[in-house]
């Protein structure tokens, strides 16, 4: 997985208490929109209530009394159309009123236009302006331009606006309210096509004719004007019908019927009316006086009936609010109390978790490491979760399972690795007794046999013996234990340097390039020779056969550094960057890990000592490995030969290709002295050999070659 999904994923998680707080959140938010919906809902209810009084007052009111005039005026100019020029003064007088009332519309409605629905404002200021434009409808009257049914058609096109304007009067949600609405409103249209009929038969009854025209257009409003009062009054309930049920039985309604009938059945066009106008303009005009207050009473009763509603409902928005809102309070005090108590159970939980994973479990595996005993029963008690969630407390008592489990295998593991590296020291322990036996044995040959050719052998079998020696002490140093050789007093390091090289393999290819002087203090010496013997031996194994391993000592402030250099194929930066670090802090040892055994005892014993050991490529191509010594294990050597230990072995004798810088680098020390000397026996080659037996220095290292690839051959 890459690293950029990786962050993304860590980006994308969320704790606990936040996921809770979601849950909690959706429903919480849910009822809160909810409850606020209904108040809101409730609330616009009764303040649509509270308008319809004001909207009654400041628009329906003088709209009506607007509407009253222009009804008049028409009546008027249609009487002054039928040449009956003494309602002269009469007119002007009702045009003067018509402006008034038009300008009084236009002022008070202001003082309700945010509580008057816009389409029925948009139709009151389409009132106000057409009204204000009668002046050219005026002059055709004086003119006489137009005809009488002219002039009451364009007077009832300006009337019908307002009726429009009733018509979007429909504010409340009352449903009885609004049936009740609609049936004045029906009411007041009848009303004004009973103006309508009054207007036109007042013009005809000035000449005493009707013509066809009127005639028909007469009879269609009969019909229209009783269908509208039919279809209203039909609508009113026994309140509002009250009115409205004694005009229908009034004398003057049924006189104005017959008025009616009269004139759609028994007059033909161009006939004079059965009646004079005075008996006529009395009764119609009286009646729409009586529809007129009656339709007002009506409006303003349903106005009257929308307060109570309105405070009903606002008593109910109210109550309803107060139980929502502590509803909503309720459970969100509810919610946050048990989210909080989940969270803090789950919250200890993580914490108890944590302190199992980050703390408890590391100090077991520490002390493992360390050769303590654990009590698997004392260091897992249970772990206790707060609270009474089952869910909790069954993932509390997983958690001590898992716990128990965890630390018990921990102990077995510890006690498996104890167990293994028992047995690696033990085998180990008896391998070194063999091969010290086997060396000491070697060492009683060498010195009994004079066959040149045997000696090449036994020193073949002495050096194998070495290395093999070596890799013993590879298992003691991988178990934990010291090696068993030791010294007391130091030694040079350039005499450790050679017995490093002593000990491994190929070390035909290696050169030696170190100081005499500096020396090494002798409890480090054993460790010190096999970290080396290591390098040297992992230097030989990855460069090619043909090429040199150049080992390299000064002095540096710091201490003493060796550098051990191949020409080899290098190590990548990557693999380079793993084993350093691993050199620098060398993890626990893992059995399936057996690549890198010698880096692991050399990351093992540089800790040990303090050392430290880094690899880096060489200009060569190469790898060069630098070991530090630090000032606390190198000394100054004394100068006196015999009183530094030698660890060159009895092996045999270093070939010319090693550049040996001291003189004495030929000497040779036997290791399986006694440790604890000042110092340590010096064998000369050939020194027990018969004269006929020896041979020149340069035969005897052609015979040790040939002997050499012999025993190769052979293994």
């Amino acid at each position: 997985m890459s690293s950029e999904r990786v962050g993304l994923m860590a980006g994308r998680k969320r704790s606990i208490r936040f996921k809770i707080f979601a849950i909690l959140l959706v429903p919480l938010t849910a009822l809160a929109v909810i409850w606020g919906f209904a108040a809101t809902l409730t609330v616009q209810s009764g303040l649509e209530l509270l308008k319809i009084q004001t909207v009654y007052d400041n628009v329906v009111v003088p709209t009506r009394t607007l509407l009253g005039d222009i009804q008049q005026e028409r009546l008027l100019s249609a009487a002054y159309l039928g040449r009956k020029s003494s309602v002269r003064d009469e007119l002007d007088a009702q045009r003067k009123r018509t402006d008034a009332s038009v300008e009084e519309l236009a002022r008070v409605s202001q003082n309700a236009q945010d509580e008057t629905p816009p389409a029925m404002w948009q139709r009151i200021e389409e009132l106000i302006g057409q009204v204000r434009k009668f002046d050219a409808l005026r002059g055709r009257v004086d003119d006489h331009g137009l005809s009488r049914l002219e002039a009451i058609e364009d007077y009832s096109a300006v009337a019908e606006v307002g009726f429009q304007a009733y018509d979007r009067l429909m504010i409340s949600p009352d449903m009885d309210l609004i049936e009740q609405t609609k049936a004045i409103i029906l009411i007041g249209r009848s009303r004004e096509v009973m103006s309508q009929e009054s207007a036109l038969i007042t013009g005809v009854l000035a000449i005493g004719r009707i013509s066809p025209d009127e005639r028909d257009a007469f009879a269609k409003m009969v019909g229209q004007r009783r269908l509208l009062y039919q279809l209203g009054t039909s609508q009113l309930d026994a309140e509002l019908i009250k009115g409205f049920a004694a005009v229908n039985a009034s004398p003057a309604y049924a006189s104005f019927m017959s008025m009616e009938n009269e004139i759609m059945v028994g007059v033909q066009p161009n006939t004079r009316l059965p009646r004079d106008a005075d008996v006529w303009h009395t009764t119609t005009e009286g009646l729409v006086a009586t529809f007129s207050q009656i339709s007002g009473d009506g409006s303003k009763a349903i106005a009257d009936r929308a307060l109570p509603l309105a405070k009903g409902a606002l008593y109910r928005i109210g109550i309803a609010g107060a139980l929502g809102l502590i509803a909503v309070i309720a459970t969100l005090f509810i919610s946050v109390r048990f989210a909080r108590g989940l969270t803090t159970e789950l919250v200890g939980l993580r914490r108890a978790a944590h302190e199992l994973a980050d703390r408890r479990l590391p100090a077991i595996v520490q002390r493992l490491r360390r050769g303590e005993d654990v009590d698997v029963v004392a260091e897992t008690p249970p772990i206790v979760t707060r609270g009474d969630t089952a869910e909790v407390v069954e993932v509390g008592n997983a958690f001590t399972s898992v716990q128990h489990t965890a630390v018990e295998a921990a102990v077995g593991q510890a006690e498996l690795r104890k167990g293994v590296g028992n047995v690696f020291l033990n085998l180990a322990r008896r391998s070194q007794s063999l091969l010290q036996r086997q060396l000491a044995l070697l060492d009683e040959l060498e010195q009994q046999v004079p066959d040149p050719d045997t000696m090449e052998k036994l020193f073949a079998v002495d050096h194998l013996t070495t290395r093999m020696r070596r890799h013993a002490e590879g298992l003691i140093i991988l178990s934990g234990a010291h090696p068993g050789r030791g010294w007391r007093n130091p030694v040079s390091l350039f005499d450790v340097a050679r017995a490093a090289v002593e000990e491994v393999e190929d070390y035909l290819r290696v050169s030696v390039v170190v100081p005499q002087g500096p020396a090494v203090i002798g409890g480090s010496v054993t460790d010190l020779v096999h970290l080396l013997a290591e390098l040297v031996e992992n230097a030989t194994i990855f460069s090619p056969p043909h090429t040199q391993v150049i080992v390299r000592g000064e002095v540096v402030a710091r201490g003493f550094a060796v550098e051990i250099e191949d020409r080899g194929l290098g190590i990548s930066p990557e693999e380079l960057a793993q084993l350093n670090e691993r050199l620098a802090d060398p993890p626990e040892f893992d059995l399936a890990d057996s690549d890198r055994l010698g880096l692991f005892v050399v990351g093992l014993l540089a800790r040990r000592h303090g050392v430290r050991v880094s690899l880096r490529s060489s200009p060569y191509g190469g790898t060069s490995a630098v070991v530090l010594l630090p000032k606390e294990i190198v000394v100054e050597n004394a100068g006196d030969e015999h009183s530094v230990e030698r660890l060159i072995p009895p092996r045999p004798p270093a070939p010319p290709v090693l550049a040996l810088t001291p003189p004495a680098a030929d000497a040779a020390v036997d290791t399986s002295a006694d440790p604890a000397g000042d110092s340590l026996p010096r064998r000369v080659r050939q020194e027990n050999l018969a004269p006929q037996l020896r041979e020149e220095p340069r035969d005897v290292f052609g015979s040790f070659q040939a002997g050499w690839q012999r025993a190769q051959e052979e293994s």
